[in-house]
């Protein structure tokens, strides 16, 4: 590869660079390259930070001095895919969207569905515990994983979990490792349940007076007894910035989006159900069956992370809450924008009651990170989560500490412990 082409192997999407720079970059392509390479940083003692893509937006695959970088991303072959048992076997290099394409020739589908599929790898989709758009009906990366073959800190390469649905032999490690950010071990390959895909998708856009009409709204459709696969929400600003980008306008049409989806047999009959509810209180409401209409509605939701990122520098935060205060945090969050004169834009996956806070950096970066704070810690006001999706990583370790406590925390490390006793994996990371 051109060095020119090279990514910057200090940091990842987050910007966060710790000082300094990496030892050396070993770029595997076998797993053997992964075993030696832990095998000789383990007898040396060399701290390794492994990466895929560089997607990640909490610092989790940053390196510094003194580190060795271990990419991955040349692992990237889909190995077997079964119709029948609805599994597939990849490596963790395999890019998101290309794992779904080649379900969908089988009729079947990857569930998980991050912001940034068409770039990210599944690999790194299994150090966070990604989630994305359908994970209110479908659920988190987790939830699509049966087994992992993952290469401990020594070299060793174990396998974890099953190629079954059911299975209860032994602890549950293969839940442990995803979400872990390569702090126990590298993931080398993962079998992963897919899903039929649905045969139809419906798709219901509304706007809304204001963010908390909106909120309500997300809320009564779970009150109702409905189950879309996609519940998202957009505010105004966010709509505005849109405008900007496209030359649409939707912030003349209301103060908050919502994007929701139904899919499945029954899709039509739930989406004129979810329609009813929305109807009571959005300005306008508008339903499809049509893949192209949907998708020209969707672009409210899909283009809202690019248009806020064509003002500047951003800081792409991630708490969730429950979902019956959703817009207590939304009306929160702005207030936290007015106080400290940040310009902060929301968006969320609304039926999980989880927000995305994007904080414009502008000239005071120093202001961008004090508003941080003070959405971390609203969102543990409020009963919720300081890192829903994103992973914890090197930015929020000290807000996981007072999430967790003391006790909790110390219980985790020394788990940490029995996997990398010489504590080399992605150290300063996640615990």
């Amino acid at each position: 590869m051109p060095e020119d082409d090279l990514p910057d192997y200090r940091t990842d999407r987050s910007g966060w660079v710790p000082g300094g720079a990496p030892l050396r970059v070993v770029r595997a392509r076998t797993v053997d390259d992964v075993r030696n390479t832990l095998a000789a940083a383990h007898r040396d003692g060399t701290p390794v930070v492994t990466r895929g893509a560089g997607t990640g937006l909490a610092g989790a695959a940053s390196a510094g001095s003194g580190t060795i970088v271990l990419d991955v991303s040349g692992l990237d072959r889909i190995l077997h895919l079964d119709p029948v048992d609805a599994i597939a076997r990849v490596e963790p290099g395999v890019i998101t969207a290309d794992l779904d394409r080649a379900a969908a020739a089988h009729g079947l589908f990857f569930a998980p569905d991050p912001g940034s599929v068409a770039i990210c790898t599944v690999g790194g989709n299994i150090a966070t515990n990604a989630g994305g758009l359908r994970a209110t009906r479908y659920g988190v990366t987790r939830d699509s994983v049966l087994a992992l073959d993952v290469v401990l800190a020594d070299g060793r390469l174990i396998r974890v979990g099953r190629q079954t649905v059911k299975g209860v032999a032994g602890l549950d490690l293969t839940a442990l490792i995803v979400g872990s950010e390569g702090t126990l071990g590298v993931v080398v390959g993962a079998t992963l349940r897919l899903l039929p895909r649905p045969r139809q998708v419906a798709t219901a856009a509304a706007y809304f007076a204001t963010v908390a009409d909106a909120a309500k709204a997300s809320i009564a459709l779970a009150a109702g007894g409905l189950r879309p696969s996609v519940v998202e929400l957009v505010d105004g600003r966010t709509l505005a910035a849109i405008d900007a980008l496209r030359g649409t306008a939707h912030a003349g049409t209301g103060d908050a989006f919502l994007l929701v989806q139904a899919d499945g047999f029954g899709a039509a009959e739930e989406i004129d159900a979810v329609a009813g509810v929305l109807g009571r209180t959005a300005t306008s409401v508008r339903t499809t069956l049509d893949p192209d209409t949907a998708a020209a509605l969707a672009a409210a939701r899909r283009d809202a992370l690019p248009a806020i990122e064509a003002k500047g520098p951003v800081l792409i935060e991630d708490i969730a809450v429950p979902r019956s205060r959703l817009g207590e945090a939304f009306d929160e969050v702005h207030r936290i924008a007015a106080e400290t004169g940040t310009d902060i834009h929301v968006f969320a996956h609304a039926a999980d009651g989880n927000l995305h806070p994007i904080i414009r950096t502008g000239d005071d970066p120093a202001a961008a990170h004090r508003a941080a704070d003070r959405i971390f810690a609203l969102a543990l006001d409020l009963g919720g989560t300081v890192a829903a999706e994103h992973g914890v990583g090197a930015l929020k370790r000290s807000w996981m500490e007072r999430e967790l406590g003391p006790d909790v925390l110390a219980l985790q490390r020394r788990i940490k412990e029995i996997f990398d006793p010489t504590g080399i994996l992605n150290p300063g990371k996640a615990l």
